[in-house]
């Protein structure tokens, strides 16, 4: 039986179901997840890891601390009193005090960051960095790019990726859907270099957990395909930019998704996906093209 399960952190609003990833792994007595989702879901995720048989939670794993990944971090800590949560070294304060975080998720999130809920400050001295799980067998690698402070983790095999590769969801027709992930501050060559990165591991992991959603078993694919898709959406960008400006328009929008329908095959199957998982993905591509324009 594999050692790794997948909890859906579905949300209360149309469209946000079969979007956020919780992994759950055992391994040699002990249990640990990998981005505990938002707070507004923690109850959900408390049940199920008791339903699974879940009695003690040795570490909470993040790959960056955006509230839909790890704002529920200090809400599980509290309960799970024995867990350790490990993050980026420069993330960790934001962990402490999130007041920030919080402040600059309702300017990049608006109306969705309530619905996600606020994080709970974390006592510091729950905090441990990417170094604490070198005797485990488990490496680290720093991935900055959707976030400064974004990190993935590999485990006997499987790539917890967090945002690095952008995200993707099932289709009607089966066919996979990419996009990249890319909030404001988002540097291209910096990402670039982090998907190189796990593009050059040895071993090469056997598959991919996605934070957006979902496994797949062909990790050279998808991270090649994220990097192509980081270039050819910029590029598109920068095609459009002579017409609409430089800023963010619904205009612009409009037309860089007819462009990229036709350029991009990962996201032409945007059109593929159900109505409102459709929806939700247009929220969430003016963040993406927002960052891009920079």
């Amino acid at each position: 039986m594999d050692d790794l399960t997948l909890i859906d952190l579905d949300q209360p609003r149309r469209g946000y179901r079969k979007f956020i990833s919780c992994w759950l792994r055992r391994r040699g007595g002990e249990a640990y997840v990998v981005d505990p989702g938002p707070a507004s879901t923690i109850p959900h995720l408390t049940s199920e890891l008791r339903r699974l048989g879940v009695t003690r939670l040795d570490r909470i794993l993040l790959t960056h601390i955006h509230l839909d990944h790890g704002g529920g971090a200090g809400h599980l800590a509290a309960a799970f009193p024995e867990a350790r949560v490990v993050v980026w070294e420069e993330a960790a304060r934001h962990l402490v005090d999130p007041q920030r975080l919080w402040e600059g998720s309702l300017q990049v999130l608006r109306d969705l960051a309530p619905l996600f809920g606020r994080p709970l400050p974390l006592p510091a001295d729950r905090i441990d960095p990417p170094s604490s799980l070198t005797p485990l067998g488990i490496r680290t690698f720093h991935t900055p790019g959707h976030a400064p402070h974004h990190q993935c983790y590999l485990d006997d095999g499987t790539l917890f990726v967090g945002e690095a590769a952008g995200m993707t969801c099932p289709t009607r027709g089966g066919a996979p859907y990419l996009r990249p992930a890319t909030p404001p501050r988002f540097h291209l060559p910096t990402a670039l270099r982090s998907l190189d990165l796990l593009l050059a591991l040895e071993p090469a992991p056997a598959r991919l957990a996605w934070g957006h959603h979902g496994l797949n078993s062909e990790p050279a694919r998808f991270l090649g395909a994220a990097r192509e898709q980081l270039l050819t959406w910029t590029a598109t960008l920068d095609g459009l930019r002579a017409t609409h400006g430089p800023a963010w328009t619904p205009q612009l929008q409009a037309a860089a998704l007819r462009r990229l329908a036709d350029v991009d095959p990962w996201f032409a199957t945007f059109a593929d996906l159900e109505d409102d998982l459709r929806e939700r993905e247009a929220d969430f591509l003016r963040n993406t093209l927002e960052g891009m324009l920079g």
